[in-house]
């Protein structure tokens, strides 16, 4: 199992939009990225990331709610290694199974289990019930099997199921991707009436030209626009020299990458609390005490700041509150945030021997 992990490293994908976070997994021979379509729903486009490629913006190219299924335009330029799907269908309850993806965020994991039904049916259709732990952020990800190819697309948990999840099947994927084919470089979306898969332009707008239910094309989509604190939020970002695009990480969450630290902003709406936690770099094993002395020393004279460690990592913060948030007091404290993370990375690594953050 341990050659499959490593294998799926360049071909699994963290995908973000504003609304949330999953995974994707690229194939090489149609040349796109798949993902479950509750993933990317409304967004026209998404952020990717990943080992086979740097962060970027990718366009979403097919749309299926039926079978809740998406795939995003692949990037020219990547290193994503090629991963093949079980088209066999050989499996039978009590086979290993392993579930690779990324979630809440982290950069990749992997989970084993069994099958343990290969034919739950939900909704009309066909799904692989398996106990390989799925969480959120797991949506869209490959289930592989002993063999190392993908037998199915990682859809749904059942919720205090105990690691009961379910995965579609590569039949339906196989499927879609066949007809998605006929019209090349073309947008479409399946109809979750009539399950006919609409290609743009749609002569019917609005309808689907099939049945005549109604149906959202991916060229319909609005854009997002957030709004009140959110929209500060962004806008300071964005007056920073950041694309706010490329920043999002679902739901009231933002990344930046400031030289060798890590910010994530996020506000959380009950509270009303604006946090920013700046990833700078980790304890050594040994000659900590130096550390600990200087990072006690900048807090006593740090205003709006302050460092604490997390598990083993160095962490800046700060914490603002969006009833006070002006944009000029907000861009001023984000802005020291992002100068100081930089700053104090090279300090502590360089003079007291901390060791630079892996991710």
């Amino acid at each position: 199992m341990k050659q499959i992990i490593e294998a799926y490293k360049d071909a699994v994908i963290q995908i973000a939009t504003p609304y949330s976070i999953g995974t994707g997994f690229y194939l090489a021979e149609p040349d796109l990225i798949v993902t479950n379509e509750h993933v990317v729903k409304d967004n026209k486009e998404v952020v990717i990331e990943g080992k086979g490629v740097t962060r970027m913006t990718c366009p979403v190219i097919y749309l299926d709610p039926m079978y809740d299924l998406a795939f995003i335009k692949a990037p020219s330029s990547h290193q994503f290694s090629n991963i093949y799907l079980n088209h066999q269908q050989s499996m039978i309850e009590g086979d290993t199974v392993l579930a690779v993806g990324h979630p809440f965020g982290l950069k990749y994991t992997a989970t084993q289990g069994i099958i343990s039904n290969i034919a739950h049916k939900e909704n009309e259709i066909d799904y692989i019930q398996h106990d390989a732990a799925l969480n959120p952020g797991n949506s869209g990800g490959p289930l592989i099997d002993i063999e190392g190819k993908v037998i199915g697309v990682n859809t749904f948990i059942i919720q205090n199921g105990q690691n009961i999840g379910f995965s579609l099947p590569v039949s339906y994927l196989d499927q879609c991707i066949q007809e998605f084919k006929k019209q090349p470089n073309t947008l479409g979306v399946r109809c979750i009436s009539c399950g006919n898969l609409v290609f743009e332009p749609n002569p019917e707008l609005k309808y689907c030209p099939f049945c005549g239910s109604g149906i959202k094309m991916i060229s319909q989509i609005a854009d997002y626009e957030p709004k009140g604190i959110k929209r500060e939020i962004e806008e300071t970002i964005s007056n920073l020299g950041y694309s706010i695009n490329l920043t999002r990480r679902g739901p009231n969450s933002w990344e930046i990458i400031n030289g060798s630290a890590k910010i994530l902003l996020s506000y959380h709406e009950e509270s009303g609390m604006i946090a920013g936690d700046a990833s700078i770099c980790s304890l050594p094993k040994e000659k900590i005490k130096p550390i600990y002395t200087y990072l006690l020393q900048q807090n006593h004279k740090l205003r709006g700041l302050s460092f604490g460690i997390n598990n083993n990592d160095i962490i800046l913060s700060m914490i603002l509150f969006d009833q006070y948030f002006k944009p000029e007091i907000g861009q001023l404290t984000i802005k020291n945030l992002f100068e100081l993370a930089n700053f104090y990375d090279d300090q502590l690594i360089h003079e007291l021997g901390a060791l630079p953050r892996k991710n």
